[in-house]
């Protein structure tokens, strides 16, 4: 875990006690635990918008029949958990969803594309989604809460448009070969020739996906979808922490909620940002603050809930194939 990472996750870890302290644990807590067990059915939701992220990937597979859509779910898992519950930033995931595929038979190659591909469809989408909100914001809200809300929503749907509009255009010029050559400049000591054609390989299969339009349209739509199924999250957790809004107030917390915390990517889990959007929100829909910040654990619970198991799969299936490529290559004995 480097510098920077401990860093921005002390200022998240501050921020989330802070704003607890100001709203009262006691108060906040009390609101959660009028959840009960209403929380473990907003846990098993998000398996909805997680299987639709997973279609998202899997539109993009070649039909090679190496992989399917249960593989695109199993590393669809395991890339969210860690995400959510390691301070990996938003970089891990991807990793670990490469991997997963790249394990279960899927060319390296074509697993970085379809995933690369994937998240940058899904944070186009998430945009879409998070202008929608504010679209709803404008009209819907207006009159009834102070304009440096609205302002904060563009903004953060700006810096995260922007961040993915530099992601999009250095994946069109070859981003990974241009990261490998880089590299092999500031710690030249070895021949970097092979894993640079590898990364070639790589931006010749991105740029192939992009130009199939129809894949490309298709997972887009399925993220879009996913982002729209996940207002029903919210709207159930409020209802079962006994602060039931209608369908466009969940509609505009989450689309706005998603937008800030997309903004805030760098710091694990967005903690402490999601916190206090909710916080921002609430007024817009006549949320108490503690049932705001209530919502938000609601929605970190689900993390753990879903999450945990998650990473003990990661582990499992790490393991398995481990032991499955020791058995593919035998150790060499040594000639006394």
């Amino acid at each position: 875990m480097s510098r920077v990472a401990i860093l921005l996750l002390s200022v998240g870890t501050a921020l989330f006690i802070a704003l607890l302290a100001w709203q009262g644990i006691g108060s906040v807590t009390g609101a959660l635990a009028a959840a009960g067990w209403g929380l473990a059915l907003v846990a098993a939701f998000h398996v909805v918008p997680l299987v639709l992220d997973a279609g998202a990937i899997a539109v993009l597979f070649r039909k090679s029949g190496q992989v399917d859509r249960r593989d695109a779910v199993l590393a669809r898992w395991s890339g969210e958990s860690v995400n959510s519950l390691l301070p990996a930033g938003q970089i891990g995931g991807p990793v670990v969803m490469v991997r997963q595929l790249a394990q279960r038979g899927m060319a390296m190659r074509d697993a970085a594309a379809a995933i690369t591909v994937s998240t940058t469809l899904q944070a186009l989408a998430q945009i879409v989604f998070a202008v929608f909100g504010i679209v709803l914001f404008s009209v819907y809200a207006a009159d009834e809460a102070p304009r440096n809300l609205g302002v904060a929503a563009l903004i953060a749907t700006g810096v995260l448009g922007g961040l993915i509009g530099l992601f999009y255009v250095a994946q069109r010029r070859g981003l990974f070969g241009r990261v490998l050559r880089l590299a092999s400049k500031v710690f030249g000591k070895r021949d970097w020739s092979a894993l640079a054609t590898r990364a070639d390989a790589v931006d010749a299969a991105v740029k192939a996906l992009y130009a199939d339009r129809s894949r490309a349209a298709a997972s887009f739509a399925l993220s879009f979808v996913g982002w729209l199924v996940g207002t029903v999250e919210v709207w159930l957790a409020l209802h079962f922490l006994g602060h039931p809004v209608s369908w466009v107030d969940a509609l505009l917390l989450e689309s706005i909620g998603q937008a800030i915390r997309g903004a805030a990517f760098a710091i694990p889990g967005s903690l402490g940002v999601q916190e206090g959007g909710y916080l921002l929100l609430a007024p817009l829909v006549g949320l108490p603050p503690e049932a705001a910040l209530a919502l938000s654990l609601a929605k970190r619970a689900r993390e753990i809930v879903l999450g945990l198991p998650g990473l003990l799969y990661l582990h499992i299936s790490e393991r398995s194939w481990q032991r499955r490529r020791a058995v593919r290559v035998p150790a060499v004995e040594v000639a006394d």
